[in-house]
């Protein structure tokens, strides 16, 4: 894979500091473990506002994000079936935000 963002999220997960999928991702964010989240690009505007919502209850403020991916590259890189994930360690949420703000640069500069 020759994508880095996608590369980091698949070693984000054999780290095991990924949730992945709906009641993963909720669970983590009601227990106060995730630090980031984020959505396929082709996530349901249901799921985001329901994410949206959890992201921010109760004076939580984790930070939501969409990736420029859909879930289907999503899913192989991460190894299973996903249109949302959160990262679960600071450390890799902010390797993660530096990588696709990076890749979001690059991608305005091609435009």
């Amino acid at each position: 894979m020759s994508d880095p963002l996608l590369s980091f999220l698949g070693l984000t997960r054999r780290a095991g500091k990924l949730s992945c999928g709906h009641d993963a991702a909720i669970d983590a964010i009601v227990q106060n473990r995730a630090k980031l989240c984020f959505c396929a690009s082709d996530a349901s505007e249901r799921l985001q506002r329901e994410l949206r919502h959890a992201c921010t209850y109760g004076g939580k403020a984790i930070e939501i994000r969409a990736l420029p991916y859909d879930m289907k590259l999503l899913s192989h890189a991460i190894g299973t079936k996903a249109a949302v994930i959160t990262i679960d360690e600071e450390g890799f949420a902010n390797k993660l935000r530096a990588l696709l703000t990076a890749q979001e640069k690059t991608g305005k500069e091609e435009s």
